[in-house]
C-alpha cells in the first residue's frame, strides 16, 4: 500500500495506526504533478483518489489553486493509472455537486448545480473520471460522498465542517455556533461506512458509474447539538447552502450491495470518545466565523434564494 500526499490538509500522524505495517509506504509528493507521481502507480491494482483541497471560502478566494489541485490533480492520477494499467480507479466525489437539490432524497440523476469553486472543481474532476472510463476503458467508479465524519478528521485550516467546529467549541467550554435556526439537516455518513463503499467499489466489476454514498437518513443540526450537549448561539444563515442533504442511495445498494452500518447516535458517541483529537483545533466564535465567511456572503449573497425560486 502506497500513500501519496503533500499533507497540505491531512496529517501524517493519522497513519500512525498503520505505521508498523511493512506493506505501508508514504511518499510526500504533490499529487497534481504527473511527473512526480506517475512512477508510484507501477504495479498498483487499485487506486483510491482522495487528494483534493476542501472548504468553501478558500475556494472562493483562490479558484485557480483549487482547479490545479482538484482538476489537474485528477487528470494526473487518471493518466498515471491508465499508463500503469491499474485494475480499478475509485474517485472521491462530493455531494456538493448538487448545490441546492431539487429532490430530497437526492438521486444521482439530479442536475449538477455547484454553487462555489470547490464544488465545481470536484464535479469537473468527476466528469474527467467518467470520461476516462468511457473513452480509454479505465475501470472507474465515482463515489459522491455526503457529509463524512469520523475520528482523526481534519482539525486545522479554514472554517469548515460542523463536527470539527463543534468539538473544538465543546472542549473549550464555548457555545455551539448554530447557523440559522438549526433545523437544516445533513446526511452525516460515518467514515467506516465510506471506507466500506470504497473497497466494495474497487472489488467490483461496476465501471463508469457515479454513486451516492449516504447514511440513509438526514439529521438536523439541532439534533446533533442535543447529542453533543452544550449551549448554543445562533449565527446568520448563509446563502447557497441547502436546507437539507439526503442521499438516495438505492443505486449503490443495488450495484455494490453496500449498506450503511453506523447509526448516527453511535457515530456521535465515537466522536466524543475521540474528542481529544481536537485539542489543538481552532475555536471559532460568532465574530471569527463572520470574518472568515465574509467573502462567502459577498460572492454568493442572494443566489441561494434565487436558486430555490427557479428550481
Amino acid at each position: 500500500m502506497t500513500v501519496l500526499d503533500n499533507f497540505a490538509t491531512g496529517r501524517v500522524e493519522n497513519l500512525s495506526v498503520a505505521r508498523d505495517n511493512p506493506r505501508l509506504t508514504v511518499q510526500r509528493v504533490d499529487a497534481s504533478r504527473y511527473a512526480d507521481v506517475q512512477s508510484f502507480f507501477d504495479g498498483a491494482e487499485w487506486v483510491f483518489h482522495l487528494a483534493a483541497l476542501a472548504d468553501i471560502v478558500p475556494s472562493i478566494q483562490q479558484p485557480r489553486l483549487y482547479h490545479e489541485a482538484n482538476v489537474n490533480g485528477t487528470i494526473a492520477a487518471l493518466e498515471a493509472a491508465r499508463r500503469a494499467g491499474v485494475r480499478r480507479f475509485v474517485y472521491a466525489a462530493s455531494s456538493s455537486c448538487y448545490g441546492i437539490p431539487e429532490l430530497i432524497p437526492t438521486p444521482e440523476t439530479s442536475p449538477a448545480k455547484p454553487m462555489y469553486p470547490y464544488a465545481l472543481t470536484k464535479y469537473v474532476g468527476e466528469q474527467y473520471v467518467l470520461h476516462w472510463s468511457r473513452v480509454y476503458g479505465l475501470p472507474c467508479v465515482s463515489l459522491r460522498l455526503f457529509n463524512v465524519y469520523g475520528p482523526r478528521s481534519r482539525t486545522s485550516g479554514a472554517y469548515g465542517a460542523v463536527f470539527g467546529v463543534f468539538l473544538a467549541q465543546k472542549l473549550a467550554g464555548k457555545p455551539f455556533t448554530v447557523v440559522g435556526d438549526g433545523t437544516q439537516s445533513r446526511d452525516f455518513t460515518f467514515v467506516t461506512d465510506v471506507v466500506d463503499a470504497f473497497v466494495r467499489a474497487a472489488d467490483s466489476n461496476v465501471t463508469g458509474e457515479a454513486l451516492n454514498v449516504g447514511s440513509g437518513n438526514t439529521y438536523t443540526v439541532n439534533y446533533l447539538v442535543s447529542l453533543l450537549g452544550g449551549d448554543v448561539v445562533h449565527i446568520p444563515k448563509r446563502p447557497g447552502e441547502p436546507d437539507s442533504t439526503f442521499a438516495d442511495n438505492a443505486r449503490i445498494r443495488r450495484l455494490l450491495g453496500w449498506r450503511p452500518k453506523t447509526r448516527f447516535e453511535d457515530g456521535v458517541r465515537r466522536m466524543l470518545e475521540n474528542i481529544g483529537h481536537w485539542h489543538d483545533a481552532p475555536v471559532w466564535d460568532a465574530e471569527s466565523i463572520a470574518a472568515a465567511t465574509r467573502e462567502w456572503f459577498v460572492h454568493l449573497g442572494g443566489r441561494g434564494e434565487e436558486h430555490r425560486e427557479n428550481g
